[in-house]
């Protein structure tokens, strides 16, 4: 952990964000054991993947954004709540643009549910954009949080931000499973249905370095960014994590894994941070 304490902050979240990458493989690996997998079981690591999002949205980004906008805002002349106000409806806005531009197809859904433009793409890929889509929001809520750390931001710490790192990568399980099994069961190969659940997941590295290193070296965007990051999690559970894990009618299981979730990522973040 020392180690990790001295690196440079694009290291520490390039590091942070190849764990999450890594937990969505293991969840994909699983296939090699599991053709299927219990709706029910789906169902609640679905909410407690949202469970875990919401939470983080707040304690790891949202809380942070206003402390710091709440300092600077005897010189800057800027409300305290304006910065998280304004970041946070943007990201929702930014995913609901790539969730009209990028065609996609939500777990057990079938071709004619496909969102997004018409395309000629296969169910396997539509499926790996689905996830695609959760998984740039949480890499860049990783990467942004490693900056707020390195920069000293009030409420932002470098245990807390390990904390998040350590709330995705457990609720990416589920998900790396979610990809690879469904295609497992509709003919394809362990080894092509690993292949694809695991490429959903290697988005994060991506984006937690480039949010690492935009809030780093331009501190002034940084409440703005960590509420961008807040707004686009919590867009993905209302919008997508939610509706799925209730589409087949287990309602209680969902909210029981959200609840486990969310209390999960609040002890992680409170007690470490």
């Amino acid at each position: 952990m020392n180690w990790f304490i001295g690196r440079p902050v694009i290291l520490q979240a390039l590091l942070a964000t190849l764990f999450t990458y890594g937990v969505t493989a293991l969840g994909a690996g699983t296939v090699f054991f599991f053709k299927s997998i219990n709706r029910k079981v789906l169902d609640g690591m679905l909410g407690f993947a949202g469970g875990v999002m919401i939470a983080a949205s707040f304690w790891s980004l949202l809380a942070p954004a206003i402390a710091m906008a709440e300092t600077a805002a005897e010189k800057t002349g800027i409300p305290g709540w304006f910065p998280a106000v304004t970041g946070f409806l943007a990201g929702g806005i930014f995913l609901r643009i790539m969730d009209c531009v990028l065609p996609h197809l939500h777990i057990e859904y079938s071709m004619k549910d496909a969102e997004g433009p018409k395309t000629n793409l296969s169910r396997s890929v539509l499926l790996v954009l689905a996830i695609t889509l959760h998984n740039i929001p949480e890499g860049l809520a990783v990467g942004v949080a490693f900056g707020a750390a390195a920069a000293g931001i009030p409420g932002a710490g470098l245990t807390g931000a390990v904390a998040l790192a350590l709330g995705i990568g457990l609720q990416n399980f589920p998900e790396g499973a979610a990809v690879s099994i469904p295609l497992r069961r509709d003919g394809m190969s362990r080894g092509k249905a690993f292949w694809y659940g695991q490429l959903s997941g290697f988005v994060e590295p991506v984006a937690g370095v480039l949010g690492a290193a935009l809030v780093f070296y331009i501190q002034p965007v940084l409440p703005y960014t960590l509420a961008f990051a807040a707004g686009a999690m919590i867009f993905v559970v209302a919008e997508e994590v939610i509706p799925e894990s209730r589409h087949e009618g287990n309602e209680h299981i969902a909210t029981l894994g959200l609840m486990t979730g969310f209390a999960l990522m609040m002890a992680l973040d409170v007690g470490l941070g």
